[in-house]
């Protein structure tokens, strides 16, 4: 079961707000949320008054529309032609990364009787989407031709934001800013601004120009080791399971597909339902560790789509006792960053594959 504590998402959004002063939080929702749910989380940042929330595609946002999320929504992601009525149909923003993709958004728009609303999309080193930044001029140019199209926002985004070594940002920086000289230049209105993500939030206050796009630090959890940790967040999310089975294993017999793991000596295990099905992935096994009445025990064996078991030595546990993956108990943690450095991974993994099949729960402390 995943509990989401929605007053530690209320503190990390308003902690954000207070960090980039007048500049607009949006929050980024893409991924279920980074595994926090998608809708539940959306309803709370509209509650919250979000101006605008963002999502990586079309699905994404038609989904919340068809739950009566009413805010504002960006599509960050790039879109496929015949997709553009639906984005319009479904009051969605869409991001238009070529004058291909705007002159197609337009003519939409014309022939549906609706306006559209546009993020340009410049590509200053990330090499994803997004025109040119040394090109983005006929871009910007058609954008002042068309006629049932509002230019919302432009935006590019950062590829090493969270680095320490913040050289390459700073140099993406600097073609963001040449291109929004366009602007300048014919003494027309900027539409609104945006460059930074949770890394940037956190180390390039003069990139938060009109808005940022907080991700993971909204959740709470850090986007790298390196990155400075100038706004204090707490992890939103605990992933917790309970003991199903209790038996003794004998001395030099396997456990597991493989027979990766084996004891020299009479142990006792527990196996816990949960597994790479779950998104508890297989690169854990014989790494990872969970809590257990309030200690830790180490995951044994290769885990399973649907089971793992853990080792607690000669130690007591009974079926239904609350094993934490994810979490605080007894005065111990096990943090995202902990599962994503046993997996050889990235928090950002371990979220976004926490699987729809898991039960989350919403928590709310009464705070009167």
């Amino acid at each position: 079961m995943v509990t989401v504590d929605l007053n530690r998402l209320t503190e990390n959004y308003h902690a954000i707000r207070r960090h980039v002063g007048a500049s607009v939080v949006m929050p980024v929702l893409k991924a279920n949320a980074y595994g926090h749910g998608l809708v539940e989380v959306a309803r709370h940042m509209e509650a919250l008054g979000a101006a605008v929330l963002g999502v990586a595609f079309l699905e994404e946002g038609i989904l919340l529309r068809e739950q009566g999320i009413r805010t504002p929504i960006l599509v960050l992601g790039g879109i496929m032609g015949d997709q553009v009525p639906l984005f319009l149909q479904h009051d969605l923003a869409l991001t238009a990364s070529s004058v291909e993709k705007l002159t197609q958004i337009d003519q939409a728009a014309q022939a549906l009787g609706i306006r559209a609303r546009v993020h340009l999309k410049i590509d200053t080193g990330m090499e994803r989407i997004g025109v040119h930044y040394y090109s983005a001029e006929s871009l910007l140019e058609a954008s002042l031709t068309c006629r049932f199209t509002e230019i919302e926002g432009i935006f590019s985004h950062f590829a090493n934001a969270d680095a320490a070594d913040l050289t390459s940002a700073r140099v993406q920086l600097e073609r963001f800013d040449e291109v929004l000289r366009f602007y300048e230049k014919r003494s027309l209105p900027t539409p609104t601004r945006h460059m930074a993500n949770s890394g940037a939030v956190l180390q390039l206050p003069e990139s938060h120009y009109d808005l940022v796009r907080p991700g993971i630090l909204l959740y709470g959890v850090y986007p790298s080791n390196e990155v400075r940790r100038s706004v204090a967040v707490t992890p939103a999310l605990e992933w917790t399971s309970r003991v199903v089975y209790f038996k003794v294993l004998k001395p030099n017999h396997p456990v597991s597909y493989g027979s990766t793991w084996e004891s020299d000596h009479l142990v006792r295990l527990v196996t816990v339902p949960v597994g790479y099905g779950d998104g508890y992935f297989r690169a854990l096994s014989n790494r990872a560790e969970v809590l257990l009445n309030g200690k830790r025990y180490p995951v044994v064996g290769r885990i399973c789509m649907d089971q793992f078991m853990v080792n607690i030595e000669w130690e007591s546990a009974y079926n239904g006792d609350v094993v934490t993956l994810v979490g605080a108990q007894g005065g111990q943690t096990i943090s995202v960053e902990d599962l994503a450095n046993w997996a050889d991974t990235i928090p950002y993994e371990i979220l976004t594959n926490i699987n729809t099949r898991v039960p989350r729960v919403y928590v709310r402390a009464d705070t009167d």
